[in-house]
C-alpha cells in the first residue's frame, strides 16, 4: 500500500513538472508582461468592480433568501407556493440566460411610469443593474434553499421544548431555532460567496466592466491573450484563496466543541 502511494505520488509530480516545463518554455507567452498588467489601473478597476458586484449580489441574495425561506417554512400555502415558484424559476434557468433576459428586458417593457411621467427601461436597467439583478436573484434562490435546509434541520423537539417553557413563536425562532440553524447555514454560505465571485465573470457577455471584461479589452488591443487571461486567473485565485481561508476559520469557530476525552485508567495488574 505504501509503495503504491509513493508510485502514484511520483507519477503525479512528474506529470505536473512536465506540464509546467512545457508552459514555462513556451516562446509564444511573454511572461514579463504578466506582473506589469497585474497592477494595471484598468485591471485594478475591474477587480474592484468584481468585488463590489459579488458583495452586493451576496447581500441582496441573503436578505431575499431569508425572506423566501421564511415563506417556504410558513403555514401559509400561498406564501409557500410563491417561494417554491421563485426558487424553481431562478435556480432552474441558467445564469447566462437570466443575464441576457435582464439586459434585453426593454424589448418587451420599453418604458415604465404613471401618467405623464415615464422613464425608459434602457436608461433604468443598465448593464451594471442587469448583471446585479441576475446574480442577486439567482443567489437568492440558492440561499433560500440553504437557509430553509438549516431551519428544518433543527430538531422539532427544540420547538416543543420552547413552547412548553412558554416562549412565543418569535422568541422560539430568535433564541432557540436561529442560533442552531446558523451553524448549518454559514459554511455553505461561504461556498456560495466563492462561487458568486467566480460566476460574476459571466457578466462580461453584456459588457460590464468587471475583471474579465477589462482583461479582454486590453488583449483586444495588444493581442496578449494568454498573458491577460493569466492575469485575470491570478486575481481570481488570490481572492478566492483569501475567501477560502476566511471560510476555513469561520467553519472552525462554528464547529461543535467536543468533550475532552478522559485518559484511560491504568488497570491494576494482579
Amino acid at each position: 500500500m505504501r509503495w503504491g502511494q509513493i508510485a502514484t505520488g511520483a507519477i503525479a509530480i512528474s506529470a505536473l513538472a512536465f506540464f509546467a516545463l512545457i508552459v514555462g518554455q513556451s516562446q509564444s507567452i511573454q511572461w514579463s508582461e504578466i506582473p506589469r498588467y497585474l497592477v494595471d489601473p484598468s485591471i485594478l478597476r475591474g477587480v474592484l468592480l468584481t468585488l463590489e458586484l459579488t458583495a452586493g449580489a451576496m447581500v441582496f441574495g441573503i436578505v431575499l433568501g431569508c425572506l423566501l425561506a421564511l415563506m417556504a417554512t410558513s403555514q401559509n400555502l400561498v406564501l409557500k407556493v410563491i417561494a417554491a415558484g421563485f426558487v424553481w424559476w431562478f435556480r432552474g434557468v441558467p445564469l447566462i440566460v437570466q443575464i441576457f433576459f435582464w439586459f434585453n428586458i426593454a424589448l418587451f417593457i420599453p418604458q415604465v411610469g404613471m401618467g405623464s411621467f415615464t422613464i425608459s427601461i434602457n436608461d433604468l436597467v443598465t448593464p451594471a443593474l442587469a448583471g446585479f439583478l441576475a446574480l442577486g436573484l439567482h443567489e437568492a434562490a440558492n440561499m433560500s434553499e440553504i437557509i430553509r435546509g438549516g431551519l428544518i434541520a433543527v430538531d422539532r423537539g427544540q420547538r416543543e421544548a420552547a413552547t412548553a417553557l412558554g416562549l412565543k413563536k418569535a422568541q422560539t425562532f430568535l433564541t432557540v431555532i436561529l442560533p442552531q440553524a446558523i451553524r448549518l447555514i454559514l459554511p455553505p454560505t461561504g461556498n456560495q460567496a466563492i462561487g458568486m465571485l467566480k460566476a460574476s465573470a459571466i457578466v462580461s457577455v453584456i459588457g460590464m466592466q468587471d475583471l474579465l471584461t477589462q482583461a479582454q479589452a486590453i488583449y483586444a488591443r495588444n493581442f496578449l491573450v494568454i498573458e491577460l487571461l493569466f492575469v485575470a486567473s491570478i486575481w481570481y485565485l488570490a481572492i478566492t484563496t483569501v475567501a477560502s481561508i476566511g471560510q476555513h476559520y469561520l467553519e472552525k469557530s462554528l464547529a461543535p466543541k467536543g468533550r475532552p476525552q478522559e485518559k484511560p485508567r491504568a488497570r491494576n495488574r494482579a
